[in-house]
């Protein structure tokens, strides 16, 4: 007998979810997780927010991250150069003031080594937080402001910063090279230059 006969096919991740691409947050939106996070989430929920704003890692390179990787010595670096796991290329961001103090505390509150990853998983098997927790934390904080966490992901959390830089500027460049990585534009009939290079997580 076929021992594929009667075999029950695993259900498919996405079946009755909404999938696509997920809307950045406006500004509104971050400050209202933010002041949550402030008041009832304490400093690690704090951190991974700030810092995965400012970073605009994938989840997979933002729940990597070790303590060294945005640190020198004691202090929080205003910039960190991070190696991209699903690009294999380094991509450079700035660490904000206030995303400084928010992992600072973070890092004193859970007395943090060099070598230690920021954001350690609370379940055994696990060394750090997996990208599915990033992902349920991410939709709890969606849900505590009123939010649909099907409108809404880790992604999100990747492309805020680009919005709100584009909607000030309308700079494609400059968001372009947030990301360090492009995709090229077809040329249309106005445009006289060369295509621009624009990244896809924007797009």
């Amino acid at each position: 007998m076929d021992e594929t006969v009667g075999r029950a096919h695993p259900e498919p991740w996405n079946r009755g979810k909404l999938v696509g691409q997920k809307a950045p947050f406006k500004l509104k939106e971050i400050w209202a997780i933010r002041v949550r996070l402030q008041l009832f989430r304490g400093a690690r929920d704090l951190a991974l927010f700030e810092l995965g704003i400012d970073s605009k890692l994938r989840a997979c390179d933002l729940v990597r991250l070790k303590v060294r990787d945005i640190c020198h010595c004691d202090r929080v670096a205003a910039r960190a150069i991070v190696m991209q796991q699903k690009t294999s290329r380094s991509v450079q961001f700035e660490i904000t003031e206030s995303t400084r103090e928010a992992v600072a505390a973070w890092i004193k509150e859970a007395g943090l080594r060099s070598e230690d990853y920021l954001f350690p998983s609370r379940l055994h098997e696990s060394l750090h937080l997996s990208t599915r927790q990033y992902a349920h934390i991410v939709d709890s904080w969606v849900e505590e402001i009123g939010l649909d966490p099907a409108d809404y992901g880790t992604h999100s959390m990747r492309r805020t910063k680009a919005s709100l830089i584009y909607r000030r500027t309308k700079n494609l460049r400059a968001v372009q090279l947030l990301f360090e990585t492009a995709t090229y534009c077809p040329r249309t009939s106005g445009r006289r230059t060369d295509p621009l290079s624009v990244s896809s997580a924007v797009r």
